[in-house]
């Protein structure tokens, strides 16, 4: 009778996950994808890489060939902001912005790109009757034919075509439009660049001709309201004059003319009496001897009648000398000199009462004056009283005047600049016909293909794998397990001459140090009966990479001397008559000896899966395994478990629950880490983890 499941002494089961030594301690977790993960990535869906840029290249080709050739013209025009300065009072005045122009310049090109500018390109080309411009040509004129679209007006059609095909640049530090016209003919779109050139320029004269006859016809439609005005304004100035009685002459009124006279009348009046009456005052202080006065001094008779006396005072003194006094002569002089005397004497007098005279005459004239200086006075404050009104409208008679007179002047101007073209604005470079075409650029598109295809394929490669991840590295599948990566195999399935010695050595060596660091990291009870055992399984799409894993193993094992039993739990599967294997033993129906042979020409006996005739109960079969192991350790130092796709076979159970080390198997770069996580929830739901990792890169 079979002990029940609890007998089995689980109490020295070795433990689910044996820790490991600190010289393979779990590596941390990487968050990001290493530089050599992405180039196996990269390296793994190359295919899907070569097709897309295959692909895009092949469809850039088939464009290339099949698009009509296109030729781009330009022409360039050069813009001042500053204006030409035809007149000093312009109705476009010239102002350069802080920014030297450029802004100016960069609103022309939304100018040259207008309709009014399009349209007169459109007509002076008359390019509504070309087919490649008025929708009348390939596609479109069948797409017509098809709906029956009308023939008629084409400009918008022409418009919107010519508009999709037009460039306008400004070149950077510069003030100058570059004009860039795209055709299938080349002469056709030299001529639209010109045309368009062209075109912008009237636009632009036009528009400051319009601007300035605007201007004139705004101020000439004022002049008329301007001269009414004038004429209000005189005719109320005038009015008032009448109804005041103020006479203007010379722009002055009469009665302010004759009162600045009368004024000036009066002072000289005043002047002369006051000369006149000082004389007479200084003839009256001399009293009795007026002949020294200034008058007598001044007068030519007095003079005379001094020098006949002086004359006369000689020849009596020469008389009295030489005569006596009484000599006939002497008494005659003396009788001559008496009688001079008595004229000055007279003379002077009448100089005196002529000086009374005059001052008399010159003080009633200067009262006359003051008398009608004070009426002119009187006069005057009533006419002051009325100017401050006159003047009043006198001033709004001159301002209207002034600005009829402005108004006058800049229409005449403004008249005068519809005629003048002040923008200073030409081309400097006429298109001309392009030598070659502009597009498809062959050579550029196809560069871009390669290169767009490569990135589109890399990055379809990264959404492929992000969509589904596949193991990248032992980092990631240390995470995805929790259990150290005990080595990287490389693969066989590529070979390079001179290269297999090498690759079998490298094998070696990693499986070598993966059976050093099990035995390190194995804890096990010095008294514990069973054999040493190492389980090997994988995900179903790796099941060569496991088999070849675990008979490597094996075979490492042996080399180095020891006795190694090999299960193959796959051996045999499938076939109708099978031998005996590990599942008859499971079942107590054979012994391992009975089941167990050595492969020819090696030192690792073999056991294979066996007949599934019956399902063993699993207490059972956890005891015959524990039974199987112990016997082995009579004979075996080592048991290697080809285990098999552990999700997919139920019958592993009692071994992995008996094994010491479970060990999973993955492809790198080829693995996908959903089967991978398959994989070890079957190893957790068979009461254990996995205990480490072997990873087979196939490109190495």
């Amino acid at each position: 009778m079979q002990p029940p499941l609890l007998m089995v002494p689980q109490q020295n089961a070795p433990q689910a996950v044996a820790p490991a030594p600190a010289y393979y301690a779990h590596a941390p977790a990487s968050a990001t994808v290493e530089l050599g993960d992405l180039g196996r990535i990269l390296l793994r869906r190359r295919f899907l890489i070569l097709a897309i840029t295959a692909l895009l290249t092949a469809v850039t080709l088939a464009y290339s060939f099949l698009t009509p050739a296109l030729y781009s013209s330009t022409a360039q025009i050069i813009i001042d902001p500053q204006d030409l300065q035809v007149v000093t009072n312009d109705v476009n005045p010239s102002r350069i912005s802080p920014d030297g122009g450029i802004t100016q310049v960069e609103s022309q090109v939304s100018v040259a790109q207008s309709n009014g500018v399009l349209l007169r390109a459109i007509k002076a080309t008359n390019l509504t009757e070309n087919p490649d411009f008025n929708g009348q040509g390939g596609l479109g004129r069948r797409l017509g034919m098809l709906f029956g679209s009308d023939d008629g007006d084409r400009t918008a059609e022409t418009l919107d075509s010519l508009r999709r095909r037009l460039a306008v640049k400004r070149d950077d530090k510069v003030l100058v439009l570059n004009i860039i016209i795209t055709a299938k003919d080349a002469k056709t779109a030299a001529d639209l660049a010109n045309a368009i050139a062209k075109a912008y320029l009237a636009d632009q004269a036009d528009a400051r001709s319009q601007a300035a006859a605007a201007a004139s016809d705004a101020i000439s439609a004022r002049l008329e309201d301007q001269r009414k005005r004038v004429e209000q304004a005189a005719n109320a100035v005038e009015t008032y004059k009448a109804e005041h009685n103020m006479v203007m002459a010379a722009g002055n009124l009469v009665s302010d003319q004759e009162l600045t006279d009368l004024n000036t009348q009066l002072t000289a009046a005043q002047t002369r009496t006051a000369q006149l009456k000082a004389q007479v005052d200084q003839l009256r202080r001399q009293g009795g001897a007026p002949d020294a006065t200034s008058e007598a001094m001044r007068s030519p008779v007095i003079a005379s009648l001094r020098a006949q006396e002086a004359t006369l005072v000689d020849q009596i003194s020469q008389f009295g000398t030489e005569l006596g006094p009484r000599h006939p002569s002497m008494i005659s002089a003396q009788q001559q000199l008496s009688d001079l005397r008595k004229l000055i004497s007279r003379e002077l007098g009448r100089l005196v009462t002529a000086a009374e005279t005059d001052y008399e005459r010159a003080l009633a004239n200067q009262k006359e004056l003051e008398t009608k200086m004070a009426s002119l006075k009187g006069k005057s404050l009533d006419t002051d009283q009325a100017s401050v009104r006159l003047r009043e409208l006198q001033r709004d008679l001159d301002a209207v005047r002034t600005v009829y007179a402005n108004y006058l002047q800049r229409a005449q101007e403004t008249r005068e600049q519809t005629n003048v073209d002040s923008t200073n604005a030409r081309i400097i470079s006429e298109a001309m016909p392009a030598l070659k075409k502009s597009w498809p650029p062959k050579g550029l598109l196809i560069f871009g293909a390669i290169f767009g295809g490569l990135a589109l394929g890399i990055g379809m490669a990264l959404i492929a794998e992000y969509l589904s991840p596949t193991v990248l590295s032992a980092n990631q599948m240390q995470t995805a397990i929790e259990a150290p990566v005990l080595g990287v195999l490389p693969g066989r399935g590529r070979r390079r001459w001179g290269r297999s010695g090498t690759v079998a050595q490298k094998t070696d060596a990693v499986v070598g140090l993966a059976l050093q660091r099990i035995a390190a990291a194995t804890r096990r009870p010095p008294d514990w009966p069973l054999v040493p055992s190492i389980l090997v399984a994988s995900p179903p799409e790796d099941k060569s990479q496991r088999s070849r894993v675990a008979w490597q193993l094996a075979n490492a094992a042996a080399a180095r001397g020891r006795r190694v039993l090999f299960i193959d739990i796959n051996a045999g599967k499938g076939q109708k008559d099978p031998q005996p294997g590990v599942l008859d033993v499971l079942r107590g129906e054979y012994p391992l000896d009975a089941v167990s042979r050595y492969a020819p020409g090696s030192s690792v006996a073999l056991v294979g899966r066996g007949r599934p005739t019956a399902v063993f109960q699993e207490a059972q079969a956890l005891y015959f395994a524990h039974r199987m192991l112990a016997e082995a350790n009579h004979s075996f130092e080592l048991v290697v478990v080809d285990g098999g796709a552990l999700a997919d076979d139920l019958n592993v159970l009692p071994l992995v629950a008996m094994a010491d080390e479970i060990l999973l198997v993955a492809r790198l770069n080829a693995t996908p880490m959903r089967d991978v996580a398959t994989t070890s929830e079957a190893v957790s739901v068979m009461g254990r983890l996995p205990t480490g990792a072997m990873l087979v890169d196939e490109a190495a």
